[in-house]
């Protein structure tokens, strides 16, 4: 398997390279060459493993140039030995939705399952034996804990996590700035979450200074986050034992991306249903085929509060006919316009997929409020919104709503929703008396340069 970018088709990496940059050298994102589809019978045979032995297979035929399945087998069986579900996820149903519960791992949310993979196979490509690696990620609450639990005292691995100050919840934050290890350094941003992306991505696309600090990455730009994360989809299908539509609380685009490669290698699925908050650019873009960012919001759901999605920039190839030209212009558009618009037959394709609405804070409540007197169980708010956009599609399919994230990380929304706390879970029962270490930085490029090179001195 050989990998090109969006924005450049005459690029030929292998995995590791891949895995390594993270973004592309051009600014585009690394996808493979060439689909992988499974057969009936293969999808089948893929039916009856366990969650790890599945992983294990998906995984493996993305990167079999690079590893044999039995490695990928041990670390698969290794980054999943910190989670409290022998199956990393847990499915309930309640009447015609069923609730993928994806929050069993160590920072309690959906980020672990592909960021635990992730910590390990830095190890075994011995990508830090020689060389100091810095790893700079920009988070809206989950990726940088997960970042954080996975790579914490690696050798020759810093981390720099970059979360927009004051604009995710209290016990987000602080699961991120409690661990202490000498490797971490949290960066509070002042700006909001685009202006973190926007950072890594220029620190990316500066070759000297990318170079000059043997830079990694490890958002969901990163194309082993994708991978991981298509391995629940196949797992829910087979569970479910039925065609079932998904619906997914959506900011970055990659979770639910995630989904469409899943269904393109031959996964029978429903539709995708994007969920979204106030900051509705997907939903905007889906339904009308204009892509147009806006002022980001500060809501309930801090993860989804975005406005440049980046992986919609995969889906934007693949429906563009795997044109990297394509993709360059509509790129230059919206770094030069601030906008696009897609051809109507561009929208057509993305239809076939996806269906897309949003949901206001005050609707997350009412959901939240509604799913515990129906059902007697809290979920958090991001799950809310696609348990709302749910009830929007009419397709006369059951749904999976992706669990994100425990409710305990929303505790004081939740708290509104229902007037009850949540219990503390057993992985971070001793988070309230941590102390939090971060420094507060302006949104200055030229500032986060140096505060990366200082910390390697």
């Amino acid at each position: 398997m050989k990998y090109y970018s969006t924005r450049n088709k005459s690029l030929n990496c292998d995995f590791r390279s891949i895995f390594e940059r993270g973004l592309a050298p051009d600014g585009g994102l690394f996808i493979p060459k060439g689909p992988i589809r499974f057969s009936e019978e293969e999808i089948s045979e893929l039916g009856k493993l366990s969650y790890l032995d599945l992983a294990a297979e998906i995984i493996y035929s993305f990167c079999k140039e690079n590893f044999s399945k039995d490695d990928v087998s041990k670390i698969v069986k290794k980054s999943y030995s910190k989670f409290n579900h022998n199956e990393v996820v847990e499915i309930k149903k309640f009447e015609d939705l069923a609730l993928v519960e994806l929050y069993h791992g160590p920072t309690l949310a959906f980020k672990d399952i592909a960021m635990q993979v992730i910590g390990n196979l830095y190890s075994e490509l011995k990508i830090a034996e020689n060389k100091v690696i810095n790893i700079i990620v920009a988070t809206s609450g989950d990726t940088g804990s997960a970042a954080i639990s996975a790579l914490n005292d690696k050798k020759n691995i810093n981390v720099f996590v970059l979360h927009p100050h004051n604009k995710i919840s209290p016990t987000q934050r602080k699961i991120m700035t409690t661990i202490g290890s000498k490797n971490i350094y949290n960066i509070a941003l002042k700006g909001n979450f685009d202006d973190c992306q926007k950072a890594v991505k220029e620190m990316f696309s500066d070759n000297d200074f990318r170079e000059k600090i043997n830079m990694s990455g490890v958002n969901s730009i990163n194309w082993a986050r994708i991978i991981c994360q298509i391995v629940y989809y196949f797992y829910c299908y087979f569970k479910l034992s039925k065609k079932t539509n998904f619906a997914v609380p959506t900011g970055n685009f990659g979770d639910i991306y995630a989904g469409y490669v899943a269904k393109k290698m031959g996964l029978p699925m429903g539709k995708l249903i994007v969920a979204t908050n106030e900051n509705d650019i997907l939903a905007r873009v889906i339904n009308s085929g204009k892509y147009e960012p806006s002022k980001v919001k500060s809501t309930l759901t801090p993860s989804m509060d975005i406005q440049v999605s980046s992986n919609f920039e995969r889906l934007l190839f693949d429906i563009a006919n795997y044109s990297d030209a394509r993709v360059n212009n509509l790129m230059n558009e919206l770094k030069i316009k601030g906008s696009f618009s897609l051809e109507k037959s561009e929208l057509d394709e993305i239809k076939k997929f996806f269906v897309a609405e949003a949901v206001n804070d005050n609707d997350t409540i009412r959901i939240i409020r509604d799913f515990f007197n129906n059902f007697g169980f809290i979920i958090d708010p991001h799950t809310a919104t696609a348990v709302g956009a749910s009830y929007k599609i009419q397709n006369n399919l059951p749904t999976a709503i992706l669990a994100t994230a425990h409710p305990y990380k929303f505790a004081e929304t939740v708290k509104i929703a229902i007037n009850k706390d949540v219990s503390i879970p057993q992985q971070i029962l001793s988070l309230p008396n941590k102390k939090e270490k971060f420094d507060v930085l302006e949104n200055n490029l030229s500032d986060l340069k140096k505060y990366v090179i200082d910390k390697n001195l």
